[in-house]
């Protein structure tokens, strides 16, 4: 899962690093290289270094590439930033962004991006996701260029449907949330007959999995002005007493001491559980699965309509850049180009970023899942951002998934848990807004 970037470590505090970063601020000529740090795999980066070679030739310029781990990036953008050798292009995540600009690190690009995108083709979520006006999210200045969105869809093991005899679900019609556990029974077996089960309907984290079901029945964790905690209001509290059932009394997940052998993701990997969910970031490795599989709708809670989230990376540009007019071309590159993103929907690890072309690429691809609209259908319909992705720190949502095991366990009921929950989560909600100066 994309992870925040910075998460926890006071950017406001590395301001007066950056605001003399890599590029030696601002006022001397700006030669004709630029560096560019992101994180990934070695498809990405190879991805990455066929588009970089066609910009270089382009722009009659030089793009150094520094290519980390997912997990050593913070790391090491934090050491750039201390350091004062910020990169000129560098991937950011939403929830970082209000830190970023309030530190003077990263650029408002808004000028350049309106006079040479058409935002029209470009999925909304993605360029909302690095707006902010000051006070909000989602609003005012962009900051950052989206690398990606990542829609997190449902999927379900085919192969398992058709040797249970249970009819297929309908990629147009989402289960209700009865119906999903009836099959979810039924899809739970002891297929070796030694009395122990060893295929179960569903597996699901409670941390990426929970917010649909809460938004599908009506719930959310913030109020609209991103004020009040509201996980302690009913249609919450049902949504998560509901995802504690799936095992406590519907017993159609491994259990706890099951999991530990071997996680869910392992067994959905080798064709043991019957729904899952699914990223982009998934699809190159489970192209090499066992069975056959497919995307549906997440179930739908007591609104009917299904909900799930959207990952996002942004392409920023450095405040302190030399070259700012160049790396902000590229960070539009990136994100627009057709070649470019042709490059990365190649290598697997993304969906396009230009709506026509993720039409297209729909419509023509011959790769599983069969069912690819259903990424669309997230990232046009109903997908939304983390709610981490919207305010100044993770810290109060994080607060909730800390000790939330005795709900899944049955010591705690998800009432309790969530009523003594919400105020730690509340306070450390103002503490983020103060530091950003809302409220």
């Amino acid at each position: 899962m994309k992870s925040r970037i910075l998460a926890g470590v006071g950017i406001a505090a590395l301001a007066a690093a950056a605001l003399t970063g890599c590029a030696g601020g601002s006022g001397e000529s700006a030669s004709n290289e630029i560096t560019f740090m992101f994180r990934g795999n070695d498809a990405e980066k190879e991805a990455y270094t066929a588009a970089i070679k066609q910009f270089e030739k382009d722009h009659d310029a030089k793009v150094k590439i520094i290519m980390t781990t997912a997990d050593d990036y913070s790391t090491k953008l934090k050491a750039a930033i201390t350091g004062k050798q910020i990169p000129d292009v560098f991937y950011v995540d939403p929830g970082s962004v209000q830190a970023y600009v309030k530190s003077g690190i990263i650029k408002d690009i808004t000028e350049k991006v309106e006079a040479d995108v058409d935002l029209d083709n470009i999925w909304q979520y993605g360029v909302d996701s690095y707006r902010f006006d000051g006070q909000l999210m989602g609003q005012g200045a962009i900051y950052a260029m989206p690398k990606d969105i990542g829609p997190f869809s449902f999927g379900y093991n085919k192969t398992m449907f058709e040797a249970a005899g249970i009819p297929l679900p309908d990629k147009d019609k989402p289960y209700t949330l009865d119906e999903f556990v009836d099959v979810a029974k039924k899809l739970t077996l002891d297929t070796n007959g030694d009395g122990t089960l060893d295929q179960w309907g569903t597996g699901l984290n409670v941390q990426w999995n929970l917010q649909p079901f809460v938004w599908s029945n009506g719930g959310d964790w913030l109020n609209e002005d991103r004020t009040k905690v509201t996980v302690d209001e009913p249609e919450f509290v049902e949504a998560l007493q509901w995802f504690a059932d799936l095992s406590l009394v519907d017993g159609v997940t491994p259990s706890t001491s099951d999991a530990q052998t071997l996680d869910t993701y392992q067994r959905w990997m080798q064709g043991q559980i019957g729904f899952f969910p699914v990223g982009p970031w998934d699809v190159p490795t489970y192209q090499s699965l066992d069975f056959e599989w497919d995307l549906i709708p997440y179930p739908v809670g007591s609104t009917g309509e299904p909900a799930s989230w959207i990952g996002t990376l942004g392409i920023a540009v450095a405040e302190t850049s030399k070259n700012t007019d160049l790396a902000t071309e590229l960070a539009i590159y990136l994100s627009t180009d057709v070649t470019a993103q042709q490059s990365l929907v190649d290598a697997g690890v993304q969906i396009p970023n230009l709506i026509d072309m993720a039409d297209e690429w729909v419509a023509s691809s011959t790769l599983p899942p069969a069912n690819k609209q259903e990424f669309l259908d997230v990232a046009q319909d109903y997908g939304r951002a983390l709610p981490t992705s919207t305010t100044y720190s993770a810290e109060w949502y994080d607060e909730l998934f800390k000790n939330i095991q005795p709900v899944l366990d049955g010591s705690q009921t998800a009432e309790e848990y969530l009523t003594e929950v919400q105020p730690r989560m509340q306070e450390l909600l103002d503490k983020a807004n103060a530091d950003a100066g809302i409220g």
